[in-house]
């Protein structure tokens, strides 16, 4: 799954649904491509492209096939590396006896935080009311921040329950 919890190991156990002590939840996007798949991808591309210029070598239709084929990969390229640069979305959820923050980074590096009384936080999952399916948030302090979006529906229903589980209100 992608995300992680951690516990601070010189804080005290947990005591049934209280806790005590520090745990951190990180959450990041599912990366289906990764760097060395981005390589391998993009030399069989330029490799698959190349293949059919090879009947045209020493024609000027080359060069015409050559252009659209850089226009092609010079596409596929841009097109990846934007779409890794929206995964660079990383929530990380601190949850203490009196404190639960949580602090999204943006891809831009933008740090968007929240904070509220763990006793007063409501976990909600909606089956179909979000832009997402299972629209996990946290309500309190006054707002409602959506967790994990970029997780997929089953992702968001496990981690619900679990915080359901770690939060004293819910017990």
């Amino acid at each position: 799954m992608p995300y992680q919890w951690t516990t601070d190991p010189r804080a005290p156990e947990q005591s049934g649904a209280l806790v005590l002590g520090r745990r951190t939840l990180r959450l990041w996007p599912n990366r289906s491509l990764t760097a060395g798949g981005f390589v391998a991808f993009f030399a069989a591309s330029a490799f698959l492209l190349a293949l059919p210029m090879l009947a045209l070598v020493g024609t000027a239709a080359l060069w015409v096939v050559f252009g659209f084929a850089a226009l092609a990969l010079g596409c596929l390229w841009l097109a990846i590396s934007r779409s890794n640069r929206a995964l660079g979305v990383t929530e990380t959820l601190t949850l203490t006896e009196d404190r639960i923050v949580l602090d999204r980074r943006d891809p831009g590096g933008r740090i968007r935080s929240w904070a509220a009384n763990p006793y007063w936080v409501r976990v909600s999952l909606d089956p179909d009311g979000g832009p997402v399916p299972d629209y996990l948030t946290l309500t309190g302090d006054g707002r409602e921040v959506e967790l994990g979006a970029f997780l997929s529906p089953d992702e968001r229903r496990a981690l619900a329950g679990e915080l359901r589980a770690l939060l004293p209100a819910h017990a």
